[in-house]
């Protein structure tokens, strides 16, 4: 007992203060969000801000129970977590209920469970597991596949039940990956990747053919020393071709009509304000109204109103905007930032790889999240239905990354015992 007691002693208040920072400002996001003009009690279930309290409640249990766990049963049970999540997730493809068009979650009664928000942590759980084992060389291809198997089962799960956003938080991972010595190629494929699909949906197939083209001809014809990559620069301009090619066939078959539809406007392909831009073009309106100081506490106007749809879960960013002006966002923002290069720190002090590793997926999953979630309220990212963390409403999120972030806090604490 004395050692847990002593881990218990040495968990990194800092990050449990800008934990408790962030959830408490995202609760008063909600409740300025409510229409009622008269609030009986906070603790009102019929009102989001009620349930949230209640939930704010139980995620303190979790703490609890979390810091009293012993460190190495994370790591012990890891793959446990993690098949339990994905015959979890193939319980809510067959028997879960359909929610805004996806079928993932559970209904208890006036109460509902996603369980996709706590399979994060239990892949981030599996792959620190399968990474830190001794025998893991990092530059095999058995290795890299394993890995990307890990993460590609939930995601195909989660994409099945129709939730695309929560399982492209799985491409987040990469991070975890390069850090841990995979090959910086894969981010670079990916960011390549993504240029790609956006510039031939803007310029067409032709356009972007012949700029491949006329790019590798001027490469091998400016610079000496790439001459002798010839094949290995006629293989990429092969390969990038046809992937050019595979867009709009991916893009007109693969896609739901609103995710094609959501794309096209964020590009500036379509202008549809009273449909797929009409989230974007409210929030955006309702954050530039603040100006420098915002309106005050509860008076926005347009986020009290509902002006704003999904306005306390996806878009719970534009309250800070509204009501808090540019120095609240500012605040918000500074404050998720240092959330984040703490966990990075942390990640870093660890004695444990595993600790590492999953210091590191902590990290991944949290910034994904709070990069698009605001990018999504400023127009800067598809709207693609992710919560910002801590922040936007919801009983499942908020467990999520408690879980999440407080095995990783957990572990912190435990490294001096770590030989």
């Amino acid at each position: 007992m004395r050692s847990r007691d002593l881990t218990v002693g040495q968990v990194d208040w800092l990050s449990v203060f800008l934990y408790g920072l962030l959830v408490f400002f995202g609760w008063l996001s909600i409740y300025a969000a409510s229409s009622g003009e008269v609030v009986e009690s906070i603790f009102d279930l019929d009102e989001r801000y009620g349930k949230q309290m209640l939930w704010v409640g139980l995620s303190v249990v979790l703490i609890l129970v979390i810091l009293l766990i012993d460190a190495k049963f994370f790591s012990a049970f890891s793959y446990w977590f993690y098949a339990a999540t994905l015959l979890i997730l193939v319980f809510v493809l067959l028997f879960g209920k359909t929610v805004a068009g996806s079928k993932s979650w559970f209904q208890i009664g006036s109460f509902a469970i996603q369980p996709a928000e706590f399979a994060k942590f239990a892949t981030a759980l599996a792959l620190a597991r399968f990474l830190s084992a001794l025998n893991v060389d990092m530059r095999s291809l058995r290795t890299k596949l394993i890995a990307i198997s890990i993460l590609a089962l939930p995601a195909v799960l989660i994409l099945l039940q129709n939730d695309t956003g929560s399982a492209l938080v799985y491409f987040s991972f990469v991070l975890v990956l390069f850090r841990e010595g995979f090959s910086g190629i894969i981010i670079i494929m990916g960011v390549a990747m993504a240029i790609l699909f956006i510039v031939t949906l803007l310029l067409g197939e032709v356009y972007v053919i012949a700029g491949l083209l006329a790019l590798a001809f001027m490469i091998l014809l400016l610079v000496r020393r790439m001459r002798k990559y010839t094949k290995a620069i006629l293989a990429i301009l092969v390969l990038s071709s046809a992937f050019v090619f595979s867009v709009q066939y991916a893009f007109d078959e693969v896609l739901e009509p609103h995710q094609k539809k959501r794309i096209n406007v964020l590009l500036g392909i379509e202008e549809d304000l009273k449909g797929a831009g009409y989230n974007v073009n409210q929030s955006k309106i309702a954050i530039g109204s603040g100006g420098l100081t915002g309106k005050g506490f509860r008076e926005g106007m347009l986020t009290r109103y509902q002006f704003v749809p999904e306005q306390s879960t996806d878009f719970i960013f534009c309250t800070v905007g509204e009501e808090w002006g540019f120095l609240g966002v500012l605040v918000v923002i500074a404050l998720y930032v240092f959330f984040l290069l703490r966990l990075i720190f942390l990640a870093e002090r660890q004695r444990s790889r595993f600790s590492r590793i999953y210091g590191y997926g902590v990290f991944s999953i949290l910034f994904f999240h709070f990069v698009i979630n605001i990018g999504m309220t400023i127009g800067l990212a598809p709207v693609v239905g992710i919560p910002l963390p801590f922040f936007s409403y919801g009983g499942s999120s908020l467990w999520g990354f408690t879980i999440l972030l407080f095995i990783f806090l957990k572990q912190d604490a435990n490294r001096l015992n770590v030989l």
